[in-house]
């Protein structure tokens, strides 16, 4: 496979965040000229860019991709671009209005960018969230998208159509990609909408019993943020372009099943705290069907879920206490 990246400039919008950052440390292995990020530090941070912001091929921007004149003005001479900034799913329903101007807003106005500076390839960071309780398990790329109710969903298949678009009239490429439930050191771990895994991890430091709404059968596919990280750079050097693919670990966990993993390679002997559920959940089920990936970007995961878990309490313990790890 072509090493396209090599000698290239690439821009990361939200490139100092969970999944961004990880993207970045596995594009610098690829000798990029340059890398260019871009994030307001809403949701990325300095200290999950700490293994590169000193590199000299690093230019990190603090800024906000809803400022078209900072976008302008470092879009010249890009070759490739990845749009990863975004809100989360809770903060889109909570304000609509600025989920629209971050997600479709920013997402029209990087297009637009992209097809005046001629970037050759846009990697479009999407989610499974456009399926919302989907009708086929594992669930392929064609499921349709007609049971999503959220804002944040409706949000990224509208980037992944406007994308599509933007091929057909102007021929800018782009690859999306459709997360499933990406987990892995640093995550989001303050604020209010935190992690279930990220409050079970606290109640195993604190030996409090963690809780678990309604009967634990919720089920999700966790894919660890390294794989995921890959995914995008596997998108960038293949030759694909207007497609979208699912980016899963095609194993299907239940929140009881987490728990208990979670509680493993911890040696925690803790047990479920099972409460009253507290809200309706639409999606009580997700299973990627990644064969379309694997065929056509050769992508595979490597991570499986105790260790992904273990390296994420690793990194959780260590992050509140220096001297404490676990086993």
């Amino acid at each position: 496979m072509h090493n396209r990246i090599n000698g290239s400039v690439i821009l990361v919008t939200g490139g100092a965040g969970f999944i961004g950052s990880f993207l970045i440390e596995e594009l610098i292995r690829f000798s990029p000229k340059k890398i260019i990020i871009i994030d307001n530090l809403i949701r990325g941070s300095f200290e999950n860019i700490q293994s590169f912001v000193h590199n000299p091929i690093v230019n990190f921007i603090e800024g906000d991709i809803r400022d078209l004149s900072l976008l302008d003005s470092y879009f010249a001479g890009v070759d490739y671009v990845f749009h990863m900034a975004a809100l989360r799913i809770n903060a889109c329903a909570a304000n609509p209005k600025e989920g629209f101007d971050v997600m479709v807003g920013s997402t029209f106005s990087i297009a637009e960018l992209c097809v005046k500076y001629k970037i050759k390839k846009v990697i479009y960071s999407s989610s499974a969230s456009v399926y919302g309780l989907a009708q086929q398990f594992p669930t392929p790329e064609s499921d349709n998208p007609y049971n999503n109710q959220t804002f944040y969903g409706s949000a990224k298949l509208w980037g992944e159509q406007l994308l599509r678009s933007y091929k057909f009239m102007y021929g800018l490429n782009y690859i999306a990609l459709r997360y499933f439930n990406v987990y892995g050191p640093r995550m989001d771990t303050d604020g209010k909408y935190t992690e279930v895994l990220i409050r079970w991890l606290d109640c195993i430091k604190a030996g409090t019993q963690p809780a678990i709404y309604g009967d634990g059968s919720t089920t999700m596919d966790f894919v660890y943020v390294k794989d995921v990280a890959r995914a995008n750079v596997a998108a960038l050097l293949s030759d694909v372009t207007d497609e979208v693919f699912n980016v899963g670990n095609c194993k299907e966990t239940s929140l009881l099943q987490l728990l208990e993993t979670l509680l493993k390679v911890n040696g925690s002997t803790l047990e479920p705290d099972y409460k009253e559920e507290n809200s309706i959940n639409p999606v009580s089920r997700r299973l990627a069907d990644i064969s379309k990936a694997k065929n056509l970007l050769h992508y595979q995961p490597e991570t499986n879920l105790e260790t992904g878990l273990l390296e994420l309490s690793n990194w959780y313990f260590n992050k509140k206490n220096p001297t404490l790890k676990t086993s």
